[in-house]
C-alpha cells in the first residue's frame, strides 16, 4: 500500500506537494462531495469577478487540475495554470491540453514583471506558509490596472452557524473523505487549515499591506467562502512592501 502523505500547519512545500500528488486522481470529485455541491456556484462567482475577455492573459495560481482555469479559456483568454503539485497538473494536462500547465511555487512565480491582466487563486492561498509573499508575487506579475481575485474558505458571519460549521470540519469531513478520497488523512489537514485561516478582514489587511489597492470582499454561502478582489495601481512602483513578509 502506498504510504499516506498529509501536510500539517507548518505547510512545508514538499509535504503540501506530496499530499496533493496523492489526492490528485479523485480530488475534484471529493471536493464536490465535501462542499455539498457548492463548488460550481463558487466557481461561477470567481469567473464573473475575474471577468476575463478575449485577448487577456490570466494567471490561475494553485490551479490544481485546471477546473478553475477552464472558464477563462472558454471566455477566450490566454490562461496559464500553475500549481506546486505535478500530480495535479498531470491530471489537468490529460483532460485539458489547451491549457498551459506549469509547475511553480506561488512564492517564486517564474514570470516577468507585469505579465498578466488578471491573477486568480481559488482555495489554494491557505496552503502557502508564506501567503503574504505569494500575494506580493501575484502583485509583481500583474500589469498596472490589472486585477486579483481570491476565492478562499473564510469565517461564517452568523455565530451559531459558525459553531455548526466548525463541528462539520472536525467531525464530518474526515468521515466523508474516508469514502471518497484516495488519501482521507489529507482532508484532516485541509479541515485544520480552514479553521486556522485568517478571517475576511485580516486577509483584506494583508492584501493592502503588500501593495494591492481597492481591496474589497463579499461573502459567499454565509461566509463559508469569501471572494476578495483587488487592483494593481496604475502608478505602482516596485519597492519594499509595508511589512516584513518573512
Amino acid at each position: 500500500m502506498e504510504p499516506v502523505n498529509r501536510a500539517d500547519l507548518s505547510k512545508r512545500t514538499d509535504a503540501v506537494a506530496s499530499m496533493f500528488d496523492q489526492v490528485a486522481p479523485r480530488y475534484d470529485l471529493a471536493n464536490d462531495i465535501l462542499a455539498l455541491g457548492q463548488t460550481r456556484g463558487w466557481r461561477r462567482a470567481v469567473t464573473s469577478a475575474v471577468g476575463a475577455v478575449p485577448g487577456e492573459r490570466v494567471l490561475d495560481v494553485a490551479a490544481g487540475t485546471g477546473t478553475s482555469s477552464e472558464p477563462f479559456v472558454d471566455a477566450g483568454a490566454e490562461v496559464v495554470a500553475v500549481d506546486l503539485s505535478e500530480g495535479m497538473l498531470r491530471v489537468g494536462r490529460d483532460r485539458r491540453p489547451d491549457i498551459d500547465f506549469i509547475q511553480a511555487d506561488a512564492t517564486h512565480l517564474p514570470f516577468a514583471d507585469e505579465t498578466f491582466d488578471a491573477v486568480t487563486i481559488s482555495f489554494g492561498l491557505r496552503n502557502i506558509a508564506e501567503h503574504r509573499q505569494a500575494l506580493f508575487e501575484m502583485l509583481r506579475v500583474t500589469k498596472p490596472g490589472g486585477r486579483l481575485v481570491i476565492c478562499e474558505f473564510s469565517t461564517p458571519v452568523f455565530k451559531p452557524f459558525r459553531t455548526l460549521y466548525s463541528e462539520y470540519l472536525v467531525r464530518a469531513i474526515p468521515g466523508i473523505a474516508q469514502k471518497v478520497s484516495s488519501n482521507p488523512e489529507a482532508y484532516e489537514y485541509l479541515a485544520e487549515s480552514i479553521r486556522d485561516w485568517p478571517d475576511q478582514e485580516t486577509l483584506s489587511e494583508h492584501l493592502s499591506e503588500v501593495g494591492w489597492q481597492e481591496v474589497r470582499y463579499r461573502n459567499l454561502t454565509g461566509g463559508i467562502v469569501a471572494l476578495h478582489h483587488a487592483v494593481k495601481s496604475l502608478e505602482h512602483t516596485y519597492g519594499a512592501p509595508t511589512i516584513d513578509l518573512a
